[in-house]
């Protein structure tokens, strides 16, 4: 009998498999881009120091993506298969729960692993320049790898302990967060609390920040065994996930009946989140005369409020730090972290919105059925639209007011200078922030519903609308670096202030009408499609009338 049977079936369908190569491609060109862009920052410095900051950012960048890895790639591989109900199919055979586990495993993290590997050589270029050691970068390679490892596993663990996709990526979130923050978090607070001079180590260990940290010579010459233990319990961490991922696995895949308790918690929940009898009598009265698709997406009332529940807590952390430091918080780059964690925040909740609003109910055949009543095209589409504005626009038009304050406190802080560098930016970000918001919406509904997973609908609209811009600005910008134009802008902040603006308005122009223009003519078309075929890059300027359209009856294929 063949050891890991789904390891190697998955891997002999990833050889084959054209994204495999892609991927890589893909991160080792990222790799070149963020190279690049911060050699053309930080060109003026030494070669020896310039080899170092290179290295930091790219290592520290790298890290980040790598913690972050197993919400995209196997926080949803078992659920997935719970939701189907062909997870227990696999348990009909011979295969054991490990069999399973490292079988998905394999079949979802490896452009992971490959893209990984990709990026090293670009990582280790810094060692030409100087200033990075052969043993920092080899320090680095085990630690990035360490850290891919223990987010996959984690993910999958979370991953067999859920059935909800949304609830599989979050729970993946908190539990890499718990870690990874929250025990330096409470050593730190614990320190403080008995007056220690230093975190009891113990609390750091755990955390890949901290073997990070222990990366450099400096650092690892002071502590060599606390590097090799934060390692050895990350390492240990990953593997004890994958265990009772395994165990999971084989004992949560059947339906059971619910408890007593667990039922009364789950009435309790529902009256919560949905009102009792009459309060959703009259809300889908006063929801039913605007939009029945309304209605239908906008019956749950926790979900503004959790949008309302996080600027709330935002807004206390912020007033907490002013008092606490008063002057040396209000400062411009206090407004400016502040407005990005906002921004950021928003636009990736809006995202996550949107691209769940069609793909669940397309994948269950639910979308075909509310196609079939008078309802049109139109009037679907503005009833998500609808929904999407209960829950944030308030929240961004808040967030908008606070940029708006950040600006006016900002411009009587640098009034002196005689410089509207910070009047201007603010305002493209208040722009962008609108647009942004506007094109995720209506990106996010197209691209969720032809779509398999919700996470890679939410990592491709990201990918089209946020980061397609930033990179296309920071090419123009390392372009007119080796050209004669660099000449005339060197001292102009106005060019790429400008030139950032209109590569985010672009973007944003042209993918939401793309994505309004396909939901319109495509939507009906493609809700009569159980599964959608991949798409060629090209295939969005491809013409209405090919194979799947053509298979269509005409009364179908005619209406809105």
């Amino acid at each position: 009998m063949t050891f890991l049977p789904i390891v190697e079936r998955e891997l002999r369908t990833a050889a084959r498999r054209r994204g495999t190569y892609w991927n890589r491609a893909t991160a080792a060109l990222a790799a070149i881009l963020v190279f690049a862009g911060t050699f053309w920052f930080e060109r003026q410095v030494a070669p020896k120091e310039l080899g170092q900051h290179i290295f930091y950012v790219l290592s520290g960048l790298f890290l980040l993506s790598s913690l972050v890895a197993g919400i995209r790639y196997t926080a949803d591989c078992l659920s997935e298969e719970k939701r189907e109900g062909t997870l227990g199919l696999l348990f009909l055979t011979d295969l054991k729960g490990y069999d399973v586990v490292l079988g998905k495993l394999a079949a979802t993290s490896v452009n992971a692993f490959y893209g990984l590997i990709a990026i090293f050589p670009v990582l280790a270029i810094p060692l030409l320049l100087g200033g990075v050691s052969i043993g920092e970068f080899w320090r680095i390679v085990l630690v990035l790898a360490n850290t891919l490892f223990f987010s996959l596993a984690a993910g999958i663990f979370v991953s067999g302990t859920s059935r909800s996709a949304r609830k599989a990526m979050s729970g993946t979130l908190v539990l890499v967060l718990l870690i990874n923050a929250g025990l330096p978090s409470l050593g730190g607070w614990l320190a403080y609390q008995h007056q220690a001079a230093s975190v009891n180590t113990a609390f750091l260990l755990p955390s890949v920040g901290y073997a990070y940290a222990l990366v450099f010579d400096a650092q690892y010459r002071a502590g060599p065994n606390e590097f090799r233990w934060s390692v050895v319990l990350t390492h240990g961490f990953a593997w004890l996930f994958l265990a009772l991922a395994s165990i999971a696995a084989r004992n949560s895949w059947q339906d059971k009946p619910v408890g007593a308790l667990a039922a009364r918690w789950r009435q309790r929940w529902q009256r919560w989140s949905y009102g009792n009898a009459a309060e959703r009598s009259a809300f889908r009265r006063r929801l039913l005369d605007l939009s029945p698709c309304f209605w239908l997406g906008g019956r749950h009332r926790l979900k503004p409020m959790l949008v309302w529940g996080f600027l709330g807590l935002a807004g206390c952390l912020w007033t907490w730090g002013a008092l606490k430091w008063r002057e040396g918080w209000l400062d411009v780059g206090t407004y400016v972290v502040t407005a990005c964690i906002l921004h950021i925040a928003h636009k990736f909740w809006v995202v996550s919105e949107a691209c769940q609003r069609f793909g669940p109910d397309h994948r269950s055949g639910a979308l075909e059925l509310v196609l079939s009543t008078p309802l049109t095209v139109t009037e679907i589409l503005r009833g998500q639209m609808l929904v999407l504005k209960r829950q944030f626009l308030w929240p961004v038009l808040v967030v908008v007011g606070l940029d708006f304050i950040f600006m006016l406190a900002g411009a009587r802080h640098l009034s002196s200078g005689g410089d509207n560098f910070w009047v201007w930016f603010c305002s493209a970000q208040i722009v962008t922030l609108i647009g942004d918001v506007y094109t995720l919406c209506q990106a996010g509904m197209w691209i969720g519903l032809v779509s398999k997973r919700p996470n890679r609908a939410a990592s491709a609209t990201v990918a089209r609308v946020l980061v397609l811009p930033c990179g296309a600005w920071a090419g123009l910008v390392m372009l007119t670096t080796f050209t004669p134009l660099w000449h005339r802008v060197e001292i102009q902040w106005p060019f790429f202030l400008g030139l950032w603006f209109a590569m985010g308005m672009i973007a944003d122009i042209f993918f939401s009408l793309w994505a309004r223009f396909r939901l319109l003519r495509d939507l009906r078309t493609v809700a009569t499609q159980r599964f959608v075929p991949g798409r060629a890059p090209l295939a969005l300027f491809k013409r209405r009338g090919d194979q799947s359209d053509s298979a269509l009856p005409p009364a179908i294929a005619s209406q809105p």
